[in-house]
């Protein structure tokens, strides 16, 4: 009686697999705001041990707030979720000013994780306001950045202007003097649209004293399109309520992308969308982690002859100090 010999072990791959060029965009993922803010949580659940209170998402990643959960995050929408004898830290998108101000009054022990390019701009328009005048905010209604700009200054101290429509629409309040700002992680070609307009019907309007709009996006829209230009397909890592991830979606269509996706990671990716494709560009988004990046590489060249290469970009060499409170 022969013994039973086991069938051949399937190969991992076809034996035959067509070739696909990967281009990785430069950067990608995770800005310096964003780490810090991440470490912030980390660091905190360290020193003061679980649970630790977080106000929103931390940054916008679904990969990113699940893992921070695992470790002991609690995420809440308000203030008053949290308990009085537990750290809460401020989501990398900032607070209105009522915020802290109540964790001031019930004696919290707080930690401010706002990134400092976007204080900066809390900063400008509390400048501005001081110097009586009336701000316009170029920026998406409901964002937690948007929320947390508006709450610095008193109600009716700043219109917020969403579209070039927005700004042939908006009216000056009576004779006040005008000055803009804008949420941090816009898209560039559209905030210079909308400004534009605003310049046009208000030639005053003078500039800011730096962009608004953050180096790290600026520097990953320039780097998706590039991708746009020369791939067919351009997948974005990145998280749904990810204003930059979005941006950069938007930004790859513009540059020559024939589709372009979002996607949270590799799970998301529908492979029918690489039918005719020779040529798929990869990034992602200022809050998404690079292993999610590394997963996605992985997966196409699971199912294809792939050849990645790394587009050359800026290199971002910005770090932000996290709070002493930490450190000591």
């Amino acid at each position: 009686m022969n013994a039973h010999v086991p069938p051949p072990a399937a190969p991992l791959r076809p034996i035959s697999v067509r070739p696909i060029s990967v281009r990785l965009a430069t950067p990608r993922g995770f800005c310096a705001g964003v780490d810090r803010a991440i470490q912030i949580v980390e660091r905190a659940i360290e020193k003061f041990g679980a649970p630790v209170y977080v106000r929103h998402e931390i940054v916008h990643n679904r990969h990113v707030v699940e893992r921070l959960k695992a470790m002991g995050a609690v995420f809440v929408k308000e203030l008053d979720e949290c308990p009085d004898d537990r750290p809460v830290v401020f989501s990398a998108h900032g607070v209105p000013k009522s915020v802290p101000a109540n964790a001031r009054a019930r004696e919290l022990l707080f930690l401010d994780a706002t990134c400092p390019l976007v204080s900066k701009v809390h900063v400008e328009a509390e400048r501005h306001h001081a110097a009586g005048r009336h701000i316009v905010l170029i920026g998406h209604a409901g964002h937690p950045e948007v929320i947390g700009t508006m709450g610095q200054l008193p109600a009716g101290a700043i219109t917020l202007v969403e579209t070039e429509e927005d700004a042939e629409r908006f009216e000056r309040p009576g004779d006040a003097p005008l000055a803009y700002a804008t949420q941090t992680t816009l898209s560039v070609d559209d905030t210079a649209g909308i400004l534009k307009v605003l310049k046009r019907r208000f030639p005053e309007l003078p500039d800011p004293h730096k962009e608004d709009i953050c180096y790290a996006t600026t520097n990953r829209q320039d780097a998706v399109k590039a991708l746009g230009e020369g791939c067919e397909l351009v997948l974005v890592v990145g998280s749904k309520n990810s204003s930059n991830s979005a941006r950069l979606v938007e930004v790859a269509m513009r540059a020559g992308a024939r589709a372009a996706y979002l996607v949270d990671d590799a799970s998301q990716v529908d492979w029918a969308w690489f039918d005719g494709v020779d040529t798929v560009g990869v990034t992602a988004g200022a809050s998404a982690p690079e292993p999610l990046i590394a997963a996605l590489v992985d997966a196409i060249a699971a199912r294809f002859d792939a050849t990645v290469t790394e587009d050359a970009g800026a290199r971002e060499t910005v770090t932000f100090k996290l709070p002493r409170l930490l450190t000591a």
